[in-house]
């Protein structure tokens, strides 16, 4: 979870607004597996957690290049 969160943040957060670093911060609040089973498709996102933009945005999300 590291490399994909990582990679996603260093693309994502320099150019976020307050709200979307509030919002990116309480993805970091999930628990490991469960948030790689619903970036990765295995498993879908439960409806509560559809009301953070990010997270939505994390979902199949694909590591194209290492750090």
């Amino acid at each position: 979870m590291d490399v994909i969160l990582g990679t996603f943040a260093r693309g994502f957060l320099p150019d976020a607004t307050d709200e979307q670093v509030d919002y990116y911060a309480n993805v970091l609040m999930e628990n490991d597996p469960d948030l790689y089973n619903w970036i990765s498709e295995r498993e879908p996102l439960p409806d509560e957690k559809c009301q953070n933009p990010v997270l939505k945005s994390l979902i199949g999300y694909q590591v194209t290049k290492t750090p």
